[in-house]
C-alpha cells in the first residue's frame, strides 16, 4: 500500500467512525425513546456504541477501497449514499420521533447495502465481505425499527 492509499484509508475510516460518533452524540436516546414500548429482542442499549464502532471501522476500510479502486465509477457513489442513508436514520428516528419514516430510511439504506455488496462482489472481493456484518445488523435494525413502530404506532 502506498503512501497515498495509506492516507484514504485512514480518513475514510477517520471520518467515517467520527460521523457515526457525532451523529449518535447528537441523536442521543432520550426520554420518548425510554417511554416507549420495545420487543422481546430489543438488545440492551449498551451494545450499540461497540457495534456501531466496529462496523463503521468495516465500512470505511471498504469505502477507502472502493475509492481507491473504482474512484469515477458507480461503487464508490453507493457507498457514499449508503453512508448519507445510514447518518440520516438516527436523526429521523430519535429527533425526529418518526419510527415509521425512519424505517423508510433504514430500507432504502439496506437496498444501497446490497447493492454496494452486489457491485462490489466480482470488483472487490474484500469491499463487499466487509460489508457483510453490516447488511446483517441493518437487517437486524429494519426488523427492530419495525417492531417498535409497530408496538407504539397510534
Amino acid at each position: 500500500m502506498n503512501k497515498s492509499h495509506a492516507v484514504t484509508l485512514l480518513l475514510f475510516v477517520a471520518l467515517t467512525v467520527a460521523g457515526g460518533s457525532l451523529i449518535g452524540y447528537f441523536s442521543i436516546p432520550g426520554p420518548w425513546y425510554q417511554g416507549l414500548e420495545k420487543p422481546s429482542f430489543n438488545p440492551p442499549n449498551w451494545i450499540f456504541g461497540p457495534v456501531w464502532t466496529t462496523l463503521y471501522v468495516l465500512v470505511g476500510i471498504a469505502g477507502a477501497r472502493a475509492f481507491i479502486k473504482e474512484r469515477g465509477n458507480w461503487l464508490p457513489k453507493i457507498w457514499f449514499v449508503q453512508m448519507a442513508l445510514n447518518f440520516a436514520w438516527s436523526p429521523v428516528f430519535f429527533v425526529l420521533h418518526r419510527p415509521d419514516l425512519a424505517l423508510v430510511v433504514l430500507i432504502a439504506m439496506l437496498i444501497a447495502i446490497m447493492a454496494f455488496i452486489a457491485t462490489a462482489w466480482s470488483r472487490d472481493r474484500p469491499a463487499a465481505l466487509l460489508f457483510l456484518p453490516y447488511a446483517a445488523w441493518v437487517s437486524f435494525a429494519g426488523v427492530l425499527n419495525a417492531a417498535i413502530w409497530w408496538l407504539n404506532r397510534v
